[in-house]
């Protein structure tokens, strides 16, 4: 079994990387207490960038306890297609208890790779189709 692990190649670090997210979102998938906004990428893997702000959870704790949460349940995420991903936190979220964040979670990233389907289908354009059957 492979180590659940979250190495950096695995996050959004820069300024250019949430703004290439920003600039062509591809997938929305909306819930009462996040927003998740998604690009493929060319990677092979997911990676994540989370934007919680103090407008909606105005204590420290309580973002970092939302991001610890967002962040372990990507890690356990291992089907998640190549997206670079941004997490945002809504109204509402510091009233959530861990087992609620968590439930919300596994089916925003449900949500999310059936959503990645018809993107991913469309981007194989008729030409390579046709390359990949004269072999």
């Amino acid at each position: 079994m492979k180590a659940l692990s979250f190495p950096k190649s695995h996050r959004l670090l820069r300024p250019a990387d949430y703004g290439k997210v920003f600039n062509d979102v591809q997938i929305k998938v909306p819930h009462r207490n996040f927003l998740i906004l998604a690009t493929p990428n060319q990677l092979g893997h997911a990676r994540i960038g989370l934007i919680f702000s103090k407008k909606n959870l105005k204590l420290a704790v309580q973002r970092n306890r939302i991001k610890r949460q967002v962040r372990e349940s990507f890690r356990h995420q291992q089907q998640l297609p190549a997206l670079d991903i941004v997490v945002l936190g809504r109204q509402g979220l510091k009233d959530l208890n861990n087992q609620a964040v968590n439930k919300a979670l596994a089916e925003l990233w449900r949500r999310l790779t059936k959503k990645y389907g018809p993107i991913q289908a469309a981007s194989t354009s008729p030409a390579e189709l046709s390359d990949r059957g004269s072999g």
